[in-house]
């Protein structure tokens, strides 16, 4: 048996492919905003209900871009329970680190810790929608209102989250997604920014072309961050079975919380229920569970299922961050809880419903225990 893993990349049927390579082919046009880039930003814009949306080859990219379109600078307060390349964005623009500890349902960053975190040096803040999860956005805009702060999203896990008003990556000044090969919609490896308006769509165009406005003009220190018209037209395939991928997601989450209620001391996230892309499928173990966390998580690999601890360890766990103050573990004690408990189980398109059941029956036989 092949080892299921905790994801997979969404793959259309490769003779679908096929004529849109064709088309690149005929063209000899491979990158600098080629006809398929220019139509995956339309047609994104139009799916997530944005007006301005800037492509890049990956979303690490995007997020360096999005901290040096608003000019950021000093300390921006941000999640230590998130991916590394959220806060490795910051020291690659020479921005100082600054951890607030989670909220224990949303996990997102708790507004009620960031104003204590806000010093002179403050600039900006960056939430991360973990797992598709919206932050509390109204809190967070609040406070960077009231401290003149800028608000960068990075919603890398958050395509097609949308709340009460709308997606969810209107929100703040910028939002960063990402199209990561295990994204719920990938284009190979992509990104792109979600930018408010035209003004700043065209500063983030230029500085993703290394500043260039024209052939002999660069106005900035910009960096190559284009997405290839290979990995563009993948995206417009992609989209064709977007709806059918989330739809597929939509079922797995479901079939797991059925067959995973009642266990005592196994506990899924709620708030992942509404207005989820079902990006993952956390849960959290407690001490009543008959296995600890990575008991459990060594057990389902003897099987040949590959879960991860995402996301453990905590950002603020690793070398190049573990000696600011920020980081210090009596300073995020729902972090460091959560990062104990933690183990997101397979889901992806492919995962078929027995392969649900089977990941279930072995949970299911060790918390019986």
């Amino acid at each position: 048996m092949k080892p299921i893993l905790v994801t997979s990349p969404l793959l259309p049927p490769l003779e679908e492919f096929i004529p849109y390579l064709e088309r690149i082919w005929a063209s000899r046009m491979l990158t600098n905003g080629g006809d398929m880039h220019q139509a995956l930003e339309r047609a994104l814009c139009e799916y997530l209900g944005v007006e301005h949306l800037a492509l890049f080859a990956n979303g690490t990219l995007a997020l360096v871009t999005a901290l040096q379109a608003l000019r950021v600078t000093g300390e921006v307060i941000t999640t230590p329970y998130s991916f590394v390349a959220t806060a490795h964005s910051l020291l690659w623009n020479g921005i100082k680190p600054v951890f607030v500890d989670i909220d224990p349902v949303s996990l997102n960053l708790d507004p009620e810790k960031i104003e204590a975190a806000i010093t002179p040096s403050t600039t900006a803040i960056m939430p991360v929608h973990c797992y598709g999860m919206p932050c509390d956005v109204a809190a967070i805009e609040r406070i960077a209102d009231t401290y003149n702060l800028r608000v960068i999203y990075d919603a890398a896990h958050a395509f097609g989250v949308r709340d009460e008003g709308g997606s969810i990556l209107r929100h703040g000044d910028l939002s960063v997604l990402s199209f990561h090969a295990t994204k719920v919609f990938n284009t190979f490896e992509g990104g792109a920014i979600i930018c408010p308006d035209a003004k700043t769509y065209r500063r983030i165009g230029h500085l993703k072309n290394f500043g260039f406005v024209n052939e002999t003009t660069v106005v900035a220190p910009g960096i190559n961050g284009k997405m290839s018209e290979v990995s563009a037209a993948f995206g417009l395939l992609q989209l064709q079975y977007i709806d059918q991928a989330l739809a597929r997601r939509r079922r797995i989450d479901r079939l797991y919380r059925e067959q995973l209620a009642g266990l005592d001391g196994l506990h899924c996230l709620d708030g992942l229920i509404d207005n989820s892309n079902h990006a993952y499928f956390p849960i959290l173990i407690e001490a009543e569970f008959p296995l600890a966390r990575d008991e459990l998580y060594q057990h389902l690999r003897e099987y040949d299922i590959l879960a991860r601890r995402y996301f453990y360890p905590l950002i603020s766990d690793f070398p190049m961050y573990r000696g600011l103050s920020s980081a210090e573990p009596a300073n995020l004690p729902v972090a460091r809880s959560i990062a104990g408990k933690v183990i997101c189980l397979p889901i992806h398109p492919g995962l078929t419903d027995d392969e649900v059941g089977m990941i279930c029956q072995l949970i299911t036989e060790a918390g019986c225990r």
